[in-house]
């Protein structure tokens, strides 16, 4: 398990999602010969007669292009006068629900929507906001950042700092600013620099100075980060990864671990996550739900085979056996085949 997450070999070369164009690794692709009103009218007649049709629902909203649905949805309101959004919102619920809302859903908002959601009431769940921050890139997270402001009139850093306290804070906060540098060239020197700032601030010292752990790990570039990588465990002789687990704790640990595996490996990262999600007694359906939508159009061929080669089993089968009903069918489409 472990062993994916030491191998640095070829790190500074190998592709990452992060640069990944829509559409190439993604289960879902536009339907050829798409017509938005043919498509309005097997919606409808799913939703207006007798009893809500899940299986015209499930089959039209996971085999067209989120771009697609969202045409789908304005040729629905003038058909019917009514919105796609309230009509799912009245003749599904649960978990089925949730998923065909996240479907119509234009990527940014639903981005947004999630970090929303992720803040409301009491207490906040880290561990989303961290999934979220950690994997996107600095396009997606400014996108989300337009919509939060468009439909609340505030700045989406300004209610995590009402939210968020200490290290945590300061760590999100700079990723949510979208702070990260988008340089391509790697400089091997500052690499060498950043490597050993950070081996000083933790294994090289007693205690651990997380602010530069921070600092380096949210704000350099992507391909200097995995040289910087590189050049940590040969002054070290351990990952920085294990370095982190060993000198930290909590949500700061979870949050700085995950930044580490989104630089090595973001479909890895989020196999992990799908595979928590439905591991053990009852399943984190939130989760499941927003990995499977947000990246159906990005990687999710590529997290679904990092999911084989990490636990043996496919993707598919996992969601097959923990997953039952219209929801579980609906996440099956939205993850297509079998590896």
């Amino acid at each position: 398990m472990a062993s994916l997450w030491d191998d640095l070999e070829n790190l500074a070369d190998s592709p990452s999602s992060f640069t990944a164009k829509p559409g190439e690794r993604g289960t879902i692709r536009p339907k050829a010969g798409f017509d938005a009103a043919e498509d309005v009218d097997a919606l409808k007649d799913a939703i207006e007669g007798l009893g809500t049709k899940e299986n015209i629902l499930i089959d039209v909203l996971t085999q067209r292009s989120n771009a697609q649905r969202q045409l789908i949805c304005e040729a629905y309101q003038e058909a019917t006068g009514r919105t796609l959004l309230e009509d799912l919102k009245g003749d599904t619920d649960g978990n089925l629900q949730d998923l065909l809302v996240a479907l119509i859903t234009p990527p940014a908002a639903y981005d947004c929507h999630e970090v929303m959601k992720a803040m409301d009431g009491i207490g906040t769940d880290n561990s989303a906001l961290i999934e979220i921050f950690a994997s996107r890139s600095t396009q997606q997270i400014q996108a989300l950042r337009e919509v939060y402001l468009k439909e609340t009139e505030t700045q989406v850093t300004l209610r995590m700092r009402e939210e968020l306290s200490g290290q945590l804070s300061e760590a999100l906060l700079l990723l949510a600013e979208g702070q990260r540098d988008e340089s391509t060239t790697v400089d091997t020197e500052k690499a060498k620099e950043d490597a050993m700032a950070l081996y000083e601030a933790g294994e090289n010292k007693w205690g651990t100075d997380e602010s530069k752990f921070i600092q380096i790990l949210c704000q350099r570039s992507i391909p200097q980060l995995r040289q910087t990588f590189v050049e940590y465990k040969n002054i070290s002789g351990k990952t920085l990864q294990q370095s982190i687990e060993g000198e930290m704790s909590g949500d700061l640990e979870e949050l700085l671990v995950a930044i580490v595996k989104c630089v090595k490996n973001v479909p890895a990262y989020l196999a992990e996550r799908l595979y928590h999600s439905m591991k053990g007694g009852g399943t984190d359906e939130a989760t499941l739900n927003r990995i499977m939508v947000s990246r159906s159009e990005i990687d999710l061929l590529d997290i679904r085979a990092e999911f084989k080669k990490l636990y043996e089993y496919s993707l598919l089968s996992a969601i097959e056996s923990d997953l039952s009903g219209d929801h579980g069918d609906c996440v099956k489409a939205i993850c297509g085949g079998d590896d």
